[in-house]
């Protein structure tokens, strides 16, 4: 069997949507054509019985845009302000289109250091498991307004990619899809050296690849680059998930990657005997 075959049977997936997938180049407000495309997708998942959780970004860039700001807010309370009022129209946007297939989105907002309390982290995995057993769809993204991690030491702590990868490990997901403004891994960065070759598949994550990931990203909206998403995938192959990523700006690739087909890099999950996911956590703080 096609080692991508089996991600056909994948019953709890993580998807990951990046803040430069959801917002027009130029404006920085939201697409949302591109938003009911990403939404009918995931209703069509749910409704073939698989689980979804969705971790979104884009609170603050949608914030930003609401207030007419022109550029990234450099004063953290400005960031979190923006964050407060897009998140609130971004869950309205996602209650919205959802349920025009039937389908319940839920408001799942959390931080690293929700993760680091053991009663806060079971807590939060029950609250996943109620979720998914109501038939609910979790949205969830980073407290921006309370959290100050993802917003001011993306180079240390990362962003929603690490978080979708907690999250995935949290909840014992089969899959995690991060969707972002790139096709996969390359051996190099393809915006600089045309001689980039793209990796198909990654079955095991060694030193090597891991500096492949250069600590850049090429959308002015998102705070994520490589390094940062195969961080997540050691985070998620470790716990047993397959992780898969792939370019965002056609949402059809989420039933690509779930029917099989060869779209953006796959890491194949290699679950450890010993995964302790509080090991991963702390070494974030």
């Amino acid at each position: 069997m096609n080692i991508r075959e089996k991600l056909k049977d994948k019953k709890r997936i993580v998807i990951k949507i990046g803040s430069s997938s959801l917002t027009h180049k130029e404006t920085g407000r939201l697409d949302l054509i591109k938003l009911e495309i990403l939404v009918r997708e995931l209703a069509d998942l749910h409704n073939q019985g698989k689980e979804v959780i969705v971790v979104s970004s884009g609170a603050i860039a949608v914030g930003r845009a609401a207030m007419g700001l022109q550029e990234k807010p450099s004063r953290l309370s400005e960031k979190q302000a923006c964050a407060a009022i897009g998140q609130a129209r971004l869950m309205m946007i996602y209650q919205k289109l959802f349920a025009e297939y039937s389908q319940t989105a839920a408001q799942v907002l959390i931080t690293k250091y929700t993760m680091v309390n053991d009663i806060t982290r079971e807590n939060a995995r029950n609250t996943f498991q109620s979720l998914l057993d109501m038939g609910a769809i979790p949205v969830v993204n980073e407290n921006d307004t309370v959290s100050t991690d993802e917003i001011e030491f993306v180079n240390t702590f990362g962003d929603n990619d690490t978080l979708s990868a907690l999250v995935a490990a949290l909840v014992d997901a089969d899959m995690l899809i991060l969707l972002s403004d790139i096709d996969g891994l390359f051996t190099d960065d393809p915006n600089v050296n045309p001689n980039a070759e793209f990796i198909d598949v990654v079955e095991k994550l060694d030193d090597h690849l891991m500096k492949m990931g250069k600590g850049s990203t090429g959308s002015k909206v998102g705070t994520g680059g490589m390094a940062t998403k195969l961080s997540a995938a050691r985070i998620a192959t470790g716990a047993g998930a397959d992780m898969v990523i792939a370019n965002g700006n056609d949402f059809h690739n989420i039933h690509r990657i779930v029917e099989g087909r060869s779209c953006g890099t796959l890491f194949v999950g290699n679950k450890k005997e010993e995964f302790f996911l509080i090991d991963y956590i702390e070494k974030l703080l």
